[in-house]
């Protein structure tokens, strides 16, 4: 027996092969690098065996689930393809030939994802000279508001990249030139300094990286299958090992499947999903906010605005809720970090909050809540006005206040409002100072 064939004919790496491959698209690839029939499964061990035995190299799958993905076909419109999707696990691919590059952008994209709450994600290894990291559909909803997720996987995941590339941008630029001399750089990318530059002559981390956003049934290969060119297999890898990640740890004989990769969170990504699908409707939001804060710090000094200046969606509430509580909790405690309250005085509000609720929720859920918050270092925002799931679902409505002078967003609000408090005591103070 080979050792391809040895190593597929492995109790542990079969399992996981078929675990891993439920509902997917899963697709035998050759020694001449060609891929198999499509559109095919994994059902049995024997499934496995058959491929590699007619000389299969590697199995890629599909990041996308179906209700029966045998009944895929070439052409099929795009339409149809969203009727059979169950769910789609989105998939973060760097595109670089160097892996000590990769593992900046793998440690920051990781770290990304765990400040959003996202624990259960896979950061996997390619076996050539890059990671994937694969966060499962189980931590997604399947309904967002009026959106059908798993119908929605290409409009959202590309959401969800672009969010992802905003907000690490600055951290990786910051550790490649921390880890890299700049002729390091070009020598690894083989790349000219134009062409890894932006418009204000800085490095630009996705000239250097491209991160690829997957296409309607794309293919990648699965964890603990072997990848076709290198003959190393593609492992899972806890996120804390990526900085000093061996390849040679990845071959063959050193495979040790770990069956913990496996485990799925639900819903853990709901934040991120929001956070991408709003910055993506209003990417100028943050700094209209921004300028907000600086015209009320002229005007003032410290920012801190008093109740009666919240809009009535944050009073309703504020004043108690029967559903949509957990959901309301992001939404208060982003609100009023962002109106200049501290995580001392949230809490109490909070708490106090909690008791007008009926039922109140587990303190133990709003500790969990308020601890992670603490540890946010970026400026979160609560959802914007239009977002039905965060308000209107729960009978908050907007007509009254945001929607009525056409605000994107609670903050808007009352930072508009408070402004013109302000500046109206402002002029008011110095009218009776000149008579």
């Amino acid at each position: 027996m080979n050792p391809i064939e040895e190593y597929y004919s492995r109790e542990d790496v079969q399992k996981f092969l078929l675990e891993f491959g439920k509902d997917r698209e899963v697709v035998a690839v050759f020694r001449d690098q060609k891929f198999g029939k499509r559109p095919n499964i994994l059902q049995t061990k024997d499934d496995i065996l058959e491929e590699v035995k007619k000389g299969a190299i590697s199995f890629h799958c599909s990041a996308e689930k179906f209700v029966n993905p045998l009944a895929l076909e070439a052409g099929m419109p795009k339409e149809k393809i969203d009727e059979l999707r169950i769910g789609w696990d989105l998939v973060i691919d760097i595109d670089i030939d160097s892996i000590e590059i990769a593992k900046i952008y793998a440690k920051v994209f990781c770290e990304f994802l765990k400040q959003y709450g996202i624990e259960n994600f896979m950061i996997k290894y390619t076996g050539n000279k890059s990671f994937h990291i694969i966060v499962f559909s189980e931590s997604f909803p399947k309904k967002y508001g009026n959106i059908d997720v798993p119908k929605s996987y290409i409009e959202i995941s590309k959401k969800i990249i672009e969010y992802l590339k905003f907000n690490t941008k600055d951290k990786i630029r910051e550790l490649l030139i921390e880890f890299f001399s700049l002729k390091d750089l070009l020598n690894l990318t083989k790349k000219s300094l134009n062409e890894i530059l932006d418009e204000e002559k800085r490095i630009d981390p996705f000239k250097i990286a491209k991160i690829d956003i997957f296409g309607l049934r794309h293919l990648f290969r699965m964890p603990y299958a072997i990848n076709e060119k290198t003959y190393r297999v593609s492992i899972p890898l806890n996120p804390k090992e990526i900085m000093n990640f061996d390849p040679q740890d990845a071959t063959i004989e050193n495979v040790k499947v770990n069956f913990d990769f496996l485990k799925k969170s639900k819903e853990d990504g709901l934040i991120l999903l929001l956070q991408a699908i709003d910055w993506f409707e209003y990417k100028g939001l943050e700094k209209e906010i921004q300028k907000e804060i600086k015209e009320i710090q002229e005007i003032k000094g410290k920012i801190k605005i008093p109740f009666e200046f919240f809009p009535e969606c944050i009073k309703k509430i504020l004043s108690g809720l029967s559903d949509g509580r957990k959901r309301s909790v992001f939404t208060l405690i982003t609100f009023l970090r962002n109106v200049g309250y501290s995580m001392e005085e949230i809490e109490n509000i909070i708490y106090e909050w909690n008791k007008r609720n009926n039922p109140p929720l587990r303190e133990s859920f709003i500790r969990s809540q308020l601890r992670w918050h603490a540890k946010q270092t970026r400026n979160l925002l609560p959802p914007n006005a239009d977002n039905e799931l965060f308000y209107k679902d729960i009978g908050i409505d907007h007509s009254q206040c945001c929607k009525l002078y056409g605000f994107k967003n609670p903050l808007v609000y009352a930072f508009k409002a408070y402004k013109k408090y302000l500046k109206e005591n402002y002029e008011s103070k110095r009218r009776k100072d000149r008579d």
